[in-house]
């Protein structure tokens, strides 16, 4: 697909599928298509390559993770 909007893609799994996913998730993204994922996790944050974080509906911040691809290899 082009787009996935994930919506806590890990929220109610084991640690090691939770990682499985955010593995998965960071390879569909090497190969072209875009992740929207909503989450309170910072660990699954990092696997993006921007963050942007939500108050009262308002962005707060924008920040682009650096070498977001090298962090989880």
């Amino acid at each position: 697909p082009r787009l996935i909007l994930a919506d806590e893609p890990t929220g109610n799994l084991h640690s090691s599928q939770a990682r499985e996913v955010m593995e998965l998730f960071s390879r569909l993204n090497q190969a072209g298509t875009t992740i929207v994922q909503v989450t309170h996790s910072a660990a699954n944050a990092a696997y993006g390559s921007r963050v942007i974080q939500l108050f009262d509906g308002w962005v707060t911040s924008d920040t682009a993770v650096p070498q977001a691809s090298e962090v989880h290899s």
